[in-house]
C-alpha cells in the first residue's frame, strides 16, 4: 500500500475528547496490515539494525515496537511514571494543564548508543523532548525524531528545532 493511502485512513473526531479538539484516530490505520506495514517500514527507513528503537507511552509503543522488530533491533519503551520496574529516571514536562513524568530504566541505554524516537502525534513537543533527555542523560543519542501525526499550528517544531537542531524531525502527516 502507498504512504498516502495508509495515512488517508486517519480519521478526524471533531470535539473530541472535548469540544474544539480534533482528534486524529488512527485506529483504521492500525486495523489496516497493509497499511500498518507501509508506515512502519517508512519509519524503519530512517534507520539501520545498529539504531535502538525507543517509543513513547501508549501508541508510540505501537510503532516502535513495530520497527525495531523490522530492523532486528531493540526496542526502549519510554513510560509514564511509576510503570517501569526497575531502578529508572525520570523527567517532568508541562502540559497544558499541570505535568506528567516519563520514566526510563536506567540501563535500557548504553553510551553513544544511536536511537530513533518515535511518538504518534508531535503537538507542543513537552512529551518528546522530555523522551530526549532521558535519552540524552543515559549517553544515548538521538538521531531521529520520528511521529505519524503533526498538528498544525501548535509549537511542537519550533520548540524541538530550538532545543535540539541537531536533530532532525520528521512527520507523516501535518493536521
Amino acid at each position: 500500500m502507498k504512504i498516502d493511502d495508509a495515512l488517508s485512513l486517519i480519521r478526524e473526531i471533531p470535539d473530541y475528547p472535548k469540544p474544539g479538539i480534533r482528534f486524529q484516530d488512527i485506529t483504521p490505520l492500525l486495523a489496516n496490515g497493509e497499511a500498518f506495514i507501509s508506515i512502519t517500514e517508512k519509519f524503519a527507513g530512517f534507520a539501520d539494525s545498529t539504531t535502538l528503537v525507543a517509543g513513547i507511552e501508549a501508541r508510540g509503543f505501537i510503532f516502535a515496537s513495530a520497527v525495531a522488530n523490522q530492523l532486528r533491533s531493540g526496542f526502549i519503551p519510554i513510560r509514564k511514571a511509576g510503570k517501569l520496574p526497575h531502578l529508572t529516571i525520570s523527567e517532568s514536562y508541562g502540559l497544558e494543564y499541570g505535568q506528567d513524568t516519563l520514566e526510563l530504566h536506567i540501563d535500557a541505554i548504553s553510551s553513544g548508543a544511536k536511537v530513533l524516537l518515535i511518538d504518534d502525534v508531535l503537538a507542543t513537543g513537552g512529551t518528546i523532548c522530555a523522551a530526549i533527555e532521558l535519552i540524552q542523560r543515559l549517553g544515548g543519542q538521538v538521531v531521529h525524531v520520528l511521529a505519524l501525526i503533526e498538528i498544525d499550528g501548535l509549537p511542537g517544531r519550533e520548540r524541538l528545532n530550538a532545543q535540539y537542531p541537531e536533530i532532525q524531525v520528521t512527520s507523516l502527516v501535518v493536521s
